[in-house]
């Protein structure tokens, strides 16, 4: 009968264990399954965003119907995706945003025909700047880095 007094706090004991369990469990499945699934989809999304925006900046600075202009646009992109840089360049008449951590994702800007050059790159954090100018036969598009 004198063990009565030590119920108490073995039944504390146990609950406070219990609860360590249940914690550590919960941490331990969240972050092994749930939050790196959750951070790889955002960052998908993200990359899909940032790819539309970059598109549509690029159809922007290109005017509709001419063939004499200069133009510098400065286009804000995101610094990083999923914690880590990426670049955007251009492949044929397409841009390709490559990043370590997401798969390569493409999008085709909607330029008018008399586009005829369509070049460069831009790489995350850097002041980015799409340039049109005229050329002989058309416009040409760059993608560059640098002051506007």
């Amino acid at each position: 009968m004198d063990s009565r007094a030590v119920t108490p706090v073995v039944e504390k004991t146990i609950t406070m264990g219990i609860v360590v369990l249940f914690v550590g469990g919960m941490t331990t499945a969240m972050f092994g399954t749930a939050v790196p699934t959750y951070r790889d989809a955002v960052g998908t999304e993200m990359s899909e965003r940032v790819l539309a925006m970059a598109s549509e900046e690029i159809e922007r600075t290109v005017p509709p119907n001419t063939t004499t202009v200069q133009s510098d646009r400065t286009v804000d992109l995101p610094a990083t995706i999923r914690g880590s840089a990426y670049r955007i360049r251009v492949d044929g008449r397409s841009l390709v945003l490559v990043h370590p951590d997401i798969p390569t994702r493409r999008s085709r800007p909607a330029l008018p025909p008399m586009v005829t050059g369509f070049s460069g790159e831009w790489q995350s954090g850097a002041n980015t700047i799409v340039t049109v100018r005229s050329v002989s036969g058309g416009l040409a598009v760059e993608l560059r880095e640098g002051a506007p």
